[in-house]
């Protein structure tokens, strides 16, 4: 669907707004901010240990630049939105589930270091919603659920 609906509105700017911010404040990282920021993403992902952490969160900044704008950009497709949204929250909850200390021991529960990174979950859930809004159930109705009987 190419039109901005209704209800895809808070979603798409309450995300894109935070993506953005956080983005664009990389871009201002300091060499010990890139550093901490290379060095979590490195424990999660150890492929990155061959980038330089100032380049590595730069890219990271742009990369949540352009995911932010592009939940923000009505024009864009919700599906498309829904799209960029569900990768990037589905690589950040990697280092949820990666990171030493951030979840209790044996569970997803996070710990109070984990809490910020938890968040992704809700960015993942919501992108996973955008995704879904114009899916069709069985039926043609966009309102029909499969696995009970709906009224109308």
């Amino acid at each position: 669907m190419t039109t901005l609906e209704p209800r895809d509105v808070a979603p798409r700017l309450a995300t894109g707004a935070f993506i953005l911010n956080s983005g664009l404040g990389k871009l201002k990282a300091d060499e010990e901010t890139a550093h901490g920021v290379h060095g979590m993403a490195c424990i999660a992902y150890p492929f990155l240990k061959k980038m330089e952490a100032k380049r590595f969160t730069r890219l990271l900044a742009l990369t949540e630049i352009t995911v932010g704008g592009t939940l923000l950009a009505p024009f864009v497709p919700t599906r498309l939105a829904g799209l960029a949204l569900t990768g990037f929250s589905g690589g950040l909850l990697g280092l949820y589930l990666q990171v030493p200390g951030m979840r209790e021991p044996g569970s997803l529960r996070p710990t109070q270091n984990g809490i910020p990174l938890a968040k992704d979950s809700w960015m993942l859930g919501i992108g996973l919603g955008l995704l879904a809004a114009d899916v069709r159930w069985p039926g043609g109705r966009a309102s029909r659920c499969p696995w009970r009987r709906c009224r109308g």
